[in-house]
């Protein structure tokens, strides 16, 4: 029936117009697909740690620097010239930078990843370069560029990073049949590993959370495929009515540990 329909447009318009099957859409149209999200949108590179909106984010605020503070809103603006996916996304992008309090120099109210509060709106906040990204993220003269989406300006391929920041930031990724979670390390330790490497020494090196708590490494794997982290929050007893949490595990807030103790105390437990 498809190959009549197909028979009739050619005839009645003239024209070359062909229909691709379902099948054929798969193999060729879904890998397109899958790669443009894996590799331009979900999962951060390997060379510089950064997926393309924090690239275009960095390059950005390179571009606008001069010292002083930038209101969020306009690099927000000024990164739609590299990024065309919308102001939101590349907004939420920038405060998780500066939430890692590493590359990026926040001033206001930025949100806290130990209770869960969201960060105030972009036209509030204000950002720079901080001087560790200055020293370690950027150099013109080795860094491969490429035009950016409409071709109107220049943007970087990768950026020459001379630090491990995959490991040091961590990184999150929901893309098409693959995801990812690299957690994040602690910053000393990526310092004395990395000058080990160097002097071609063996080390061992285990992920670190910046909401502290307790973590067991037993399963870890070396953080490959099928292995598993299990965190705990650090809890003492001051006496004997009342326990003490003073550290809390990674990916858990205080708004959302008040909640699980109220349901199970309405439990009775």
């Amino acid at each position: 029936m498809i190959e009549e329909h197909e028979e009739l447009l050619n005839e009645d318009n003239g024209s070359q117009e062909t229909i691709t099957k379902v099948t054929g859409m798969y193999k060729e149209w879904f890998l397109d697909y899958a790669s443009y999200v894996i590799l331009e949108r979900a999962v951060p590179a390997i060379e510089d740690g950064f997926k393309p909106v924090q690239r275009r984010i960095m390059h950005s605020m390179k571009d606008l620097d001069d010292g002083r503070y930038n209101k969020v809103a306009n690099i927000v603006g000024h990164t739609m010239q590299y990024h065309p996916h919308g102001d939101a996304s590349i907004a939420d992008a920038m405060v998780q930078i500066g939430q890692k309090d590493l590359l990026i120099d926040t001033q206001g109210n930025w949100g806290n990843i130990l209770t869960g509060d969201r960060a105030a709106a972009s036209r509030y906040i204000e950002a720079r370069l901080s001087k560790f990204a200055m020293d370690v993220v950027y150099n013109p003269k080795i860094t491969q560029w490429q035009a950016s989406y409409d071709g109107r300006r220049k943007e970087p391929v990768n950026l020459p990073v001379m630090f491990p920041l995959l490991l040091a930031q961590g990184g999150e990724g929901i893309a098409v049949g693959l995801s990812t979670k690299i957690l994040p390390h602690n910053f000393i330790e990526l310092i004395d590993a990395s000058v080990k490497h160097l002097k071609g020494k063996r080390f061992t090196i285990l992920p670190d959370f910046p909401t502290a708590g307790i973590a067991d490494f037993t399963n870890y794997n070396d953080g490959l495929r099928g292995g598993k982290v299990r965190v705990r929050a650090l809890i003492s007893q001051r006496d004997k009515n009342t326990l003490m949490i003073t550290e809390i595990p990674f990916g858990t807030t205080t708004s959302s540990l008040i909640d699980s103790i109220l349901k199970a105390n309405e439990k009775g437990k």
